[in-house]
């Protein structure tokens, strides 16, 4: 293997994961080749929140300062009570949020940040990107792995020190991690939870009934026992995104589907008739089911595989930080492997053993999130008691450690 095969990295997924772990890796100086298994770059779902952890770390790979022309600084989040309307707490971000965690917080489409990362990724010399190559096979090489890839039904092969699997939560990689290790490959797990979304114009008769219940400015979650909906400006502020939350049962895996408008009608029984009619002046709704990974399988082998964001350990929304979660794998992935040159394997180890806690730290915030907004009877009473009790300085305070994060300087591994 010459010396750019013996320091290139091979990612599967041009997602925000992958396109981020490509940029990373491409500023230490790694030639990086991409495959991604669709013909064009869509970007799946729809709005995203990106908060000061990620923010702060697309600011350093030079993809911020494409993105914000497109993206919107929420002056809060806001609970409200989806029966009364009542604002229940509050959490300043805007100039307060860049001011206490030194990035910005943003909403913003999922299109728009694929579009940046693209964008950035375009600039680098040292990534090159293949669409319509699907990953089909993964051995040891000489000196770290080899793929082979299916493309326009011819096989194309690459050889790196490390494959980066940053292809989602029905990841294909992350069966050819279990191949390796000779376990059983995991699927995702449906979690019981389904996901509602649309985008709504503000001029709309739609966007006009949200104005009259939300927020424009705020992203909003209203809390009801049967269900939540998180909805906030994106697209410059053009449209709003509107993502409601209930149980129901398994559909077709995917970011698109249908399900029984049923089921989301009879979750929001009892809410405020403005956000029912909203709900109801919104649709049609898109579903997707909601796919966690059990978070003990292994993220990495020695062999040179490495797992990231969803396709590692897809949790739930709740917390906002499905996004977020997938930079910080990236960015702190390629400094800690760069930490390691001679030693690539113990270098993937650690980049494990670091993240792991943080990762399932922030998939209990989401946990007890989704508890809280859909509490009901004494439980929802409390709630509302210790939020009404709860300043917005101390709710902002209570999210330092998320937010407030930084990636380790090299070196500090």
């Amino acid at each position: 293997m010459d010396d750019t095969r013996s320091r290139q990295v091979i990612v599967a997924g041009a997602g925000v994961a992958g396109l981020t772990v490509a940029l990373a890796f491409a500023e230490r100086g790694y030639p990086v080749q991409i495959f991604e298994q669709a013909q064009r770059l869509e970007a799946a779902g729809a709005g995203l929140q990106l908060s000061p952890n990620a923010t702060r770390i697309l600011r350093q790979l030079g993809v911020l300062d494409r993105l914000l022309p497109a993206a919107v600084r929420p002056e809060a989040v806001v609970l409200k009570d989806a029966a009364t309307l009542r604002e229940l707490a509050r959490v300043p971000l805007g100039q307060a949020a860049e001011a206490r965690w030194q990035a910005p917080y943003l909403v913003a489409h999922r299109a728009d940040l694929q579009s940046a990362l693209t964008a950035r990724v375009a600039e680098m010399p040292n990534i090159l990107l293949t669409t319509g190559a699907r990953i089909d096979s993964v051995a040891k090489g000489s000196h770290g792995v080899t793929m082979a890839a299916e493309m326009a039904g011819e096989t194309v092969g690459a050889e790196g020190f490390l494959l980066v699997g940053a292809d989602g939560v029905w990841s294909s990689v992350r069966a050819l991690v279990d191949s390796i290790k000779g376990t059983a490959s995991p699927r995702s797990r449906f979690s019981g939870e389904l996901a509602w979304r649309t985008t709504v114009a503000v001029d709309s008769a739609a966007g006009q009934a949200f104005a009259a219940v939300g927020a424009a400015d705020c992203v909003t979650t209203f809390l009801h026992p049967g269900f939540h909906m998180v909805a906030y400006p994106v697209c410059k502020g053009d449209a709003f995104n509107l993502v409601a939350f209930t149980r129901g049962e398994r559909i077709a895996e995917g970011w698109s589907g249908h399900a029984d408008p049923g089921i989301l009608a009879a979750a929001i029984r009892g809410t405020a008739p403005g956000l029912a009619r909203l709900l109801e002046m919104a649709g049609p709704w898109l579903t997707w089911p909601l796919h966690t990974v059990e978070q003990r399988q292994p993220w990495t082998t020695p062999d040179g595989i490495a797992l990231i964001g969803d396709a590692a350990h897809a949790m739930t929304p709740f917390a906002a930080q499905g996004a977020a979660m997938a930079i910080e794998d990236a960015a702190t992935l390629a400094s800690v492997v760069a930490d390691f040159p001679a030693d690539p394997a113990r270098g993937l180890q650690i980049w494990e053993t670091l993240r792991r806690p943080r990762v399932a730290k922030a998939a209990r915030r989401g946990a007890l999130n989704r508890l809280a907004w859909h509490a009901a009877g004494p439980v929802a009473i409390a709630r509302n008691l210790f939020l009404k009790m709860r300043s917005s300085e101390k709710l902002a305070a209570d999210l330092d450690w998320l937010y407030g994060w930084r990636p380790p300087e090299r070196g500090e591994t």
